[in-house]
């Protein structure tokens, strides 16, 4: 798929994710918002899927150790076609498949529930030492939060990684450097992240997380890799494409009001033009 057609379904997804948070008046916009590209690039272009047959055996597998984005999740899972996307306005309502973080028992096309922070990459770790066991070629993708990564389990779940030689793991990590307390280099800071995985043994990838020419690439990149696990290290925007969310913590677990709603709808509905004029 060219970029082009990604950036538009991306636009797409983000108009979602704001649709469905201001629906539920609770959720959490800034870091779907942030990953809003790496989630379209995984569902659209990477993962080996097919949302007529959701546990089909060889598929890939994605966990969204960062559970908390469940609306940047459910919003390209409706878009590529899981579930009808005006169940999207049903989010965290009484009664909902869709929950306020992701659900594998009700949820087609989740494949872990997730939402305490630091067990969604043990869990991956775990499907892709079961693959490599098995001798099964798919791949497993996890997304981390920065903030997450000041979980202890995240370095264990990654010491067993490397330890075990799972290149068929790739880990992501959304750098969006806001936390929902503030920056992250002020609350805990994980940096320097890259440093860090590489001490584990990860083949490690810096990128700007909302480019879809360095997504492409480095994903390609890890494909290649043999013999050990990739951390990309995806340098983002907390609350991208939406004007007044951007690069702001009190947005990390935020719903817009009407009056929020109608300006970032706005803000998107503009983009979206200017994509197709290019």
């Amino acid at each position: 798929m060219d970029k082009l057609k990604l950036m538009k379904i991306a636009n797409e997804v983000r108009k979602d994710i704001v649709t469905a948070v201001h629906s539920a008046k609770a959720g959490h916009p800034g870091g779907s918002l942030s990953a809003a590209d790496i989630f379209t690039y995984l569902y659209f272009e990477e993962l080996n899927i097919d949302p007529k047959d959701p546990k089909k055996a060889d598929r890939d597998r994605f966990v969204l150790s960062k559970g908390h984005t469940a609306p940047g999740l459910y919003s390209v899972l409706a878009e590529r076609g899981y579930f009808p996307k005006e169940d999207l306005k049903t989010l965290r309502h009484t009664g909902s498949y869709l929950q306020g973080h992701p659900d594998m028992k009700h949820i087609p096309g989740v494949d872990m529930s997730s939402g305490s922070l630091g067990q969604g990459i043990s869990a991956a770790v775990g499907m892709a030492l079961a693959a490599k066991l098995r001798g099964d070629d798919y791949r497993v993708y996890t997304l981390l939060g920065d903030g997450e990564i000041q979980e202890g389990q995240v370095w264990e779940a990654s010491m067993l990684a490397a330890h075990r030689k799972l290149d068929n793991l790739t880990v992501i990590v959304d750098n969006n450097n806001l936390q929902i307390d503030g920056e992250i280099s002020e609350v805990n800071s994980p940096y320097p992240i890259d440093q860090k995985f590489e001490a584990f043994n990860f083949h490690v990838i810096n990128i700007d997380g909302n480019d879809f020419d360095q997504i492409d690439a480095a994903f390609k990149e890890a494909k290649m890799v043999k013999g050990q696990p990739t951390a990309i290290i995806a340098k983002t925007v907390k609350g991208k494409g939406v004007s007044f969310m951007e690069n702001q913590a009190g947005w990390h677990g935020k719903a817009p009001n009407d009056e929020e709603y109608e300006i970032a709808m706005a803000d998107l509905e503009k983009a979206g033009e200017a994509l197709c004029q290019m």
